[in-house]
């Protein structure tokens, strides 16, 4: 590894490898890749702002990159699905085809434990071998999973190109930022009745996971996700938030009329993403730990906990 283009090098994920990456004396050349520009930007990172679904021969050639690290996707809802859709599937594989003609030894895509579907008969925990069910009425899990087959349809019959899949669960940390993190830091935090306890890997841990698949340069499918769960009572006490929990029934219909109208103090996502908090959603490491050693320095509670007080630091600032 030592010419590595990052797609998505402005966002959440994204950046935060850009910059390890680039603090690595034995990586000659980062490629970040991006719509808009990354706000902390490193003198060795060479940034191109262009989208994921446009051509990438001439960077990937001029650079003579060996390692594609693709984070870019479309991650809140948002109402134009159909766009969100072709963002997220069209431009990976517009990323994947473009590393199979230019030979890149290695393409690691940060795919989701979404990909698996929030459903009451999920595995307990999902494994790397449980079908792959990303929930249609809920885009983001539909688009992980449709791109997870994309991939595993690829040519790559005499490929050189070595393709690893992450699927993290929830990821937090103090850069913690997507609409469960705006939802839980509302004063009144309404869920559907029985929400589940969440599972959480912290940022650092899911940072720390890529550059190890990167060094070992791994394929195949990996979970990531720390040990223990935390319960949504606990998250909204330890945010001092109250949380309200309203019968499905109900809550549905009231928070589609919300995401429809744009009511964003009220809704940060349509409907069937309420899913993900009511049924089982967790994921085995064991394979992870099994093939590299790797183990979460953070359990979920900490994870959270962490995210909680950089929120806190953040508000009192």
């Amino acid at each position: 590894m030592k010419h590595v283009l990052i797609t998505g090098a402005a966002g959440y994920i994204g950046g935060r490898i850009a910059r390890a990456l680039c603090a690595n004396p034995d990586i000659e050349t980062v490629i970040g890749l991006d719509i808009r520009q990354p706000e902390a930007a490193d003198d060795r990172l060479a940034f191109y702002r262009r989208d994921v679904r446009a051509p990438l021969d001439d960077i990937l050639a001029k650079h003579r990159i060996d390692t594609v690290v693709h984070a870019a996707f479309v991650l809140p809802p948002i109402h134009d699905t159909r766009l969100m859709e072709d963002i997220n599937v069209n431009g990976t594989q517009n990323v994947a085809s473009a590393c199979l003609r230019h030979g890149v030894r290695h393409l690691l895509y940060t795919s989701s434990a979404a990909a698996y579907g929030f459903h009451p008969d999920n595995d307990v925990p999902l494994t790397e071998e449980s079908p792959l069910r990303g929930n249609d009425g809920f885009t983001y899990a539909r688009t992980k999973r449709l791109i997870e087959h994309m991939l595993a349809q690829l040519p790559c019959e005499g490929s050189q190109t070595v393709i690893t899949i992450l699927r993290p669960c929830f990821v937090v940390g103090p850069g913690f930022s997507n609409p469960l993190a705006a939802h839980f830091m509302k004063w009144l935090v309404i869920l559907p009745g029985g929400a589940r306890d969440f599972q959480f890997v912290h940022e650092d841990d899911l940072l720390e996971v890529i550059l190890l698949l990167l060094r070992l340069r791994k394929g195949g499918a990996y979970n990531v996700g720390a040990e223990g769960r935390i319960s949504c009572a606990q998250m909204a006490s330890i945010l001092g938030k109250h949380l309200v929990e309203i019968p499905a029934r109900l809550l549905y219909p009231l928070n589609a009329a919300a995401w429809a109208l744009r009511l964003s103090f009220l809704s940060e996502f349509p409907s069937p993403a309420l899913d993900m908090v009511r049924h089982p959603w967790y994921v085995s490491n064991e394979k992870l730990r099994r093939d590299t050693g790797f183990e979460c320095r953070y359990t979920s509670r900490e994870a959270f906990e962490d995210f909680a007080r950089a929120a806190v630091r953040t508000k009192i600032g």
